[in-house]
């Protein structure tokens, strides 16, 4: 008897019309890529400004702007050796860095562009 139920249901399967396959959509066309467009550096940060006394001691006495002094600082931070050797994040302060850093021993690198704003006018 199962093997009559198979026959049956394949001689079905044959005599079912077969459903035809929906109309493939066309593709939306695709918007042209936009051209890159160099970005301009902000004139706030291109902004040279004079570093203080303590400030100049490490970086040099020169107007620059902001992010050359960043540079700057951590050039002297790697020459130096200043990163802790087990928390990379944290700096350690020489006698030069130390006035910098409001006297501070130690300092994260986040808090280190905090403390250097308050020596560029």
């Amino acid at each position: 008897m199962a093997t009559k139920k198979k026959a049956a249901k394949k001689a079905a399967k044959k005599a079912a019309p077969k459903k035809k396959a929906a109309p493939k959509k066309k593709a939306a066309k695709k918007a042209a890529p936009k051209k890159k467009v160099k970005r301009t550096p902000n004139a706030a940060f291109m902004k040279a400004l004079t570093p203080s006394a303590d400030l100049a001691a490490v970086i040099g006495s020169k107007p620059v702007p902001r992010t050359e002094a960043v540079k700057k600082i951590w050039v002297y931070i790697k020459a130096n050796k200043l990163q802790d050797s087990k928390n990379r994040r944290m700096i350690n302060a020489d006698a030069k860095l130390k006035p910098v850093f409001g006297g501070k021993g130690q300092v994260s690198m986040f808090d280190m562009a905090k403390h250097m704003s308050k020596h560029l006018k």
